[in-house]
């Protein structure tokens, strides 16, 4: 979409903060039917089994809940309990989300170190789809972490030439389309 080596664009802080309020209120204000979103959300940029398995049942418990609250009686004290089950669960998925994007966006703590995670754009075997863009350079740490979302300096990315591999399958296919013309025109 954007292109071989061009950088997706920065999000404004504006932006981001619109993100996190509207993915906190989806589930309370869906009355608990969105509340599997903000947990979604979370288990994306996590990427943890334990965050996958809360969303996931989030999803049968506020379906169910709700399926609840309009098969019975309004009188029916089981309805009240479901619909504060449903709600109560929209409140608290998207209070989790907040905590967690804002720890997400503000980066470890300084007295800790974290080892580098994989890139989301580069390829899981090597060989594969496009080469790995080259790391930004180092940077000496700041007194507060930099917010990815803001925009930083413009890092110019070097032309590189085209991978071996499809000089290689663009001859193969030169060689085929000759083969072929010879064919066709024997016949």
């Amino acid at each position: 979409m954007h292109g071989h080596g061009a950088a997706p664009p920065t999000r404004t802080s504006g932006t981001v903060i619109t993100l996190r309020v509207l993915f906190a209120i989806a589930g309370f204000l869906s009355c608990g039917l969105l509340a599997c979103v903000p947990l979604f959300r979370v288990a994306m940029l996590r990427g943890r089994w334990a965050d996958w398995v809360l969303a996931w049942i989030s999803v049968p418990l506020s379906i169910g809940c709700l399926a609840v609250v309009g098969s019975v009686p309004e009188s029916d004290p089981r309805g009240d309990a479901a619909l504060a089950t449903v709600l109560i669960l929209g409140a608290v998925s998207g209070a989790y989300f907040v905590v967690f994007d804002i720890r997400h966006h503000h980066g470890p703590p300084p007295t800790g170190t974290t080892p580098p995670q994989p890139s989301a754009y580069a390829p899981s075997q090597p060989g594969y789809g496009y080469p790995a863009a080259a790391p930004y350079p180092a940077v000496p740490p700041a007194p507060t972490p930099p917010n990815p979302y803001l925009p930083g300096p413009p890092s110019p990315q070097p032309q590189r030439p085209a991978p071996a591999r499809i000089d290689q399958v663009r001859a193969e296919l030169d060689e085929l389309s000759d083969y072929l013309r010879r064919h066709e025109d024997g016949r």
